[in-house]
C-alpha cells in the first residue's frame, strides 16, 4: 500500500516579502507548514542577507516553477566602495581594500559594459554545483574554486543613487544571474574594489513584492481560512506562455498525457498552456492544431 502523503493538496502560489536574516529553503518550510500543504518549492533563491520577493509553489503548482525561474527579474541594491570580501557581500570578511573612489561620470561610463549578454563568474559563496558538491558548502572549507563564467542577459542596470562611498544601483536581468559579481566586478573595473551593501528582490516574472506577505503575517494567519486570501492561481505561474483554450473532450485527453486540439493557434513549437475556463490543463509544445501536453496539472 502507497504511503499516504503528509498534508493537504494544495495547489497555487504563495508570494513572501523575505525579511534579511532567514534563507530561502527556511522560508519555503515555513509557508508549507503555515498551508499544511504536501508540496512546496520557490521559483528563485535569495541569499539570507537579501530581502524581497519569494514566491513559493505549493502542489500542482511547482510544475509551473521552470517558466518563473527564467523570466527577468528586478533588484535594487546598494554597492560599498572600497573593500571586496569573501561573500562579495556585507556578511563576508574584507580581503582587500582600496582608497579609490569612482566619481558619478567614471560609474555611468563603466556600466555600458555590464549590460546586455555579458559573461558573469559566480562568487565563491555561491549555490553552483563544483564536482558535485555546492560552491558555499567548499567556500565554507577554505576551498577556494576556479568557477567558470556563465551567460547572464542583463535588460537595465542604472544608478539611482550616489555618493562618495557607494550607489544605489536598479538591475533587470535574466535566470542565474547574481548581483554580488556584479558589484565585485564594477568595483574591480573601477579599481575601487565593491561589495552588496544591501539587495532587495522588487518583482520576479509575474510576482511583486508590494503582493507579498510578511512571515510575522504568515505565522500569525497560519493555518486558518484567512490565509487562503494570499493562495494565487497555479496559473500565475505561467503568465509569460499563451493560453491556447480547449474544450472539456480536449482537456481530459490532455490530463492523460495525450496530444489534443485547442481552440485557437500559436507559432509552430512554441511553449503553450491549454486552458479550460481559465483553468490551466496541461503545458506543452503547439503543433498544427494541437498540444502536446509536457506537464499535465490534476487539481
Amino acid at each position: 500500500m502507497a504511503r499516504r502523503k503528509k498534508g493537504r493538496a494544495v495547489h497555487g502560489w504563495v508570494i513572501v516579502d523575505k525579511p534579511a536574516g532567514i534563507g530561502s529553503t527556511q522560508v519555503v518550510g515555513k509557508v508549507r507548514w503555515a498551508f499544511d500543504a504536501q508540496k512546496a518549492g520557490h521559483a528563485g533563491t535569495l541569499d539570507p542577507d537579501a530581502t524581497g520577493v519569494l514566491a513559493v509553489a505549493l502542489g500542482e503548482a511547482t510544475k509551473t516553477v521552470p517558466f518563473v525561474t527564467d523570466a527577468l527579474k528586478c533588484y535594487r541594491f546598494r554597492i560599498n566602495w572600497g573593500a571586496e570580501t569573501s561573500t562579495d557581500d556585507a556578511s563576508g570578511t574584507v580581503t582587500q581594500t582600496s582608497e579609490v573612489r569612482p566619481d558619478a561620470v567614471a560609474l555611468e561610463t563603466a556600466l555600458p559594459a555590464f549590460r546586455g549578454q555579458i559573461e558573469q563568474v559566480p562568487p565563491q559563496v555561491s549555490a553552483v554545483k563544483v564536482e558535485g558538491e555546492r560552491a558555499y558548502d567548499l567556500a565554507r572549507e577554505g576551498v577556494e574554486m576556479d568557477l567558470v563564467a556563465r551567460p547572464l542577459w542583463v535588460e537595465e542596470l542604472t544608478v539611482l543613487a550616489n555618493d562618495a562611498d557607494g550607489a544605489e544601483l536598479r538591475m533587470v536581468c535574466g535566470k542565474g544571474g547574481y548581483v554580488r559579481a556584479i558589484a565585485r566586478d564594477l568595483g574591480r573595473a573601477l579599481g575601487c574594489l565593491g561589495h552588496v551593501a544591501w539587495l532587495r528582490r522588487e518583482w520576479s516574472g509575474p510576482f511583486d513584492a508590494a503582493d507579498g506577505i510578511s512571515l510575522e503575517e504568515l505565522e500569525r494567519l497560519a493555518r486558518t481560512d484567512d490565509l487562503m486570501s494570499h493562495l494565487h492561481p497555479l496559473e500565475m505561474g505561467l503568465a509569460d506562455l499563451p493560453a491556447l483554450p480547449v474544450t472539456e473532450a480536449a482537456a481530459t485527453r490532455m490530463r492523460h498525457g495525450n496530444p489534443a486540439e485547442v481552440l485557437s493557434g500559436a507559432e509552430f513549437g512554441e511553449t503553450c498552456w491549454a486552458s479550460r475556463e481559465g483553468r490551466a490543463v496541461a503545458v506543452g509544445t503547439y503543433r498544427a492544431g494541437q498540444l502536446q501536453p509536457s506537464k499535465v496539472f490534476q487539481t
